[in-house]
Parts: C-alpha cells; structure tokens; sequence
C-alpha cells in the first residue's frame, strides 16, 4: 500500500515536533537532567510517534479496501490486523 505525501502532510508535521522533542531530550541526558523528567519527555514522544502510526494506518485504511467485481468493497483484514499489531 502506498499514500501520497499530501494525504500525510499532518503526519510529517507531528514528526517534525517528535524530532524536536528528541532533540530536547538527548540534551536533557547529556546535561544530567532528573531521571523522571526525561523518562516523562521519552513517554511524551513515544505517544506522538504511536499517533502518527495510527494517522497512518487511518489513511491507509481506504488504500485497503478493495472492491470486488460486483463493485462489493472489502477490506484485507490481514494486512489491517498486522498494521496495528506493529504498533501494539
């Protein structure tokens, strides 16, 4: 399955932030910032990731559903299960 990139470009904004808040938190590690704040900025980016993996799959979804010759629309269950499972 394929997706334009104008169909993403909310996507590659929220990676944009995820990419500025790694940033942020090497430089929490590398000036010996509290334990608890990183782990809680590391929690933070993990869910954005985890949204912009599902904002992916959302899209894709209609990528996925396929239409038969009596024009009957189905979906490719296995590919949609073993999407979701990455991220799970």
């Amino acid at each position: 399955m394929q997706i334009k990139a104008a169909e993403l470009t909310d996507v590659v904004s929220r990676l944009r932030r995820v990419e500025g808040q790694i940033a942020g938190i090497i430089r929490m590690i590398e000036d010996g910032r509290e334990c608890k704040d990183v782990v809680t900025q590391l929690a933070a980016a993990a869910r954005a990731l985890d949204k912009a993996g599902f904002k992916i799959i959302a899209t894709g979804l209609r990528h996925c559903v396929t239409e038969s010759a009596d024009g009957e629309q189905s979906v490719d269950m296995a590919e949609m299960e073993r999407l979701f499972l990455t991220l799970a």
